[in-house]
């Protein structure tokens, strides 16, 4: 089986800086040369990708929830196709993981098309950022942040690759969403089994009285195959997870209670997976930073998945998305985006099943689009893609699926998938007590 290996002086080396970049303590500069969220509002020298004029936040004409996301830009074509057959022509902007996959697979390509910034949040989400960034800094060696009371940006000016990964976690998701999605473990023989999932995320932000230490809270209902429909997890998440742990609880409906589920954090097999992802795989990256260190290797234009109306069609059914290998590529869509490209690598002492990860997120967004993934013997192991757009009716940007490829047993994992399922729910107000153990019992039954 052929392996990729992270040279990280190579990688290091290829990385250009974005000129323009403003210096790393110009908070003044939010709103100005700066977006309110800290991305540069300019584009490129060579008009690939343009300036930021505030993103995507009206409603295009004819959208409704029952029928999901009008797409803005469905009369667009491909630029170009990338392949096996030409990647080296465009290998400066692919990540390993990428190259890895077209070199594998020879169904495998990445349709590239017309770059757009469309990414937008509320304009609560701009003030809170400036408001708050002077005072917020990290505490714990990076492993918790202080300073933060509403601000879903806490670092818009990052000078560190673990302010980046806090970007990402804090991220605005319109307040609130219920989610309602499909999984589908793939065997290499093409094989799967459908599972379904209901999602409640709201942010403490968000909230009039949320508890002290919390980001956000997170419930998530399995309603899909019958074996395990019923199941039900809990999880509070803290702002610093060293000065207080992940808090989770499952409810078992054999047993009809509910037990304490400290497994549900780092890297234990994520709930229907098949082992392909592990809990802090979910949404790019979650949890606590505190097992990495965290290089900030700078930033790059990439082709990255973007705003992926046409995989999130409501006209599609699951099994014109989900082939043997991969997905099919002609419902995903890419654009060159500049991101963020930040290295964890274990500290020593430290367990996880990934020894290095590299992500890139994007910076208009904080949001991770892809990640590389490398097991103990620094060899590439698990190629990992979000699927966004953006939620122009909230506004916020938004996932409408992702996919795990698993390099070593040619399995893979496309989760998040709305297409045959309801809308999601955007903007519910919540309190903590939603999200007690009582409510998890009371869900179960």
């Amino acid at each position: 089986m052929a392996v990729l290996k992270l040279k990280s002086g190579l990688l290091a080396a290829a990385i250009v800086l974005a000129t323009g970049v403003v210096q790393a303590n110009d908070l003044s500069e939010l709103g100005k040369s700066l977006t309110p969220v800290g991305a540069e509002k300019k584009g490129n020298a060579a008009g690939t990708i343009p300036d930021w004029t505030g993103g995507l936040n009206s409603i295009p004409k004819g959208f409704n929830p029952e029928t999901g996301y009008v797409d803005p830009f469905a009369g667009e074509k491909p630029l170009f196709t990338i392949s096996s057959a030409n990647m080296a022509q465009y290998q400066a902007n692919l990540t390993a993981g990428q190259i890895e996959m077209m070199k594998r697979y020879p169904t495998y390509k990445m349709n590239v098309y017309k770059t757009h910034r469309t990414a937008a949040y509320r304009q609560a989400v701009y003030d809170a950022a400036k408001a708050e960034a002077p005072n917020v800094k990290l505490v714990d060696g990076g492993s918790g942040v202080q300073g933060i009371k509403k601000s879903n940006i806490p670092f818009p000016v990052p000078k560190s690759g673990v302010e980046v990964i806090w970007n990402h976690n804090f991220r605005d998701l319109g307040g609130s969403v219920v989610r309602y999605s499909a999984d589908f473990p793939v065997q290499s023989d093409g094989s799967f089994t459908v599972g379904k999932r209901i999602e409640t995320v709201a942010l403490a932000s968000y909230m009039d009285s949320p508890e002290e230490n919390r980001i956000l809270y997170f419930m998530n209902q399995i309603t899909a195959p019958a074996n395990a429909a019923g199941d039900v997890a809990l999880v509070h998440e803290p702002i610093n997870q060293v000065a207080e742990p992940r808090l989770a609880w499952q409810y078992n409906p054999g047993q009809r209670r509910v037990i304490r589920a400290p497994e549900l954090a780092y890297d234990s097999p994520g709930i229907g997976s098949d082992g392909l992802r592990t809990n802090d795989d979910l949404n790019g990256f979650n949890g606590s930073p505190d097992r990495y260190e965290w290089k900030l290797i700078g930033k790059k234009e990439m082709y990255v998945p973007y705003n992926n109306y046409k995989i999130a069609d409501r006209t599609l059914k699951y099994n014109q998305i989900v082939q043997k290998s991969h997905v099919n590529p002609d419902f995903v869509r890419y654009e060159l985006h500049r991101v963020w490209v930040v290295e964890a690598t274990l500290k020593p002492g430290k367990r996880h099943i990934y020894a290095k990860r590299v992500f890139y997120v994007d910076e208009d967004s904080w949001a991770v689009l892809h990640a590389d993934q490398y097991d103990s013997r620094n060899t590439l192991w698990r190629v990992r893609e979000v699927y966004g757009v953006q939620a122009y009716h909230v506004p916020t940007f938004a996932g409408t699926g992702e996919v795990l490829y698993d390099l070593q047993s040619r399995r893979y994992l496309v989760g998040g998938l709305t297409n045959e399922e309801k809308f999601a729910e955007f903007g519910k107000k919540y309190t903590p007590a939603d999200f007690s153990t009582a409510a998890l019992r009371r869900m179960g039954r």
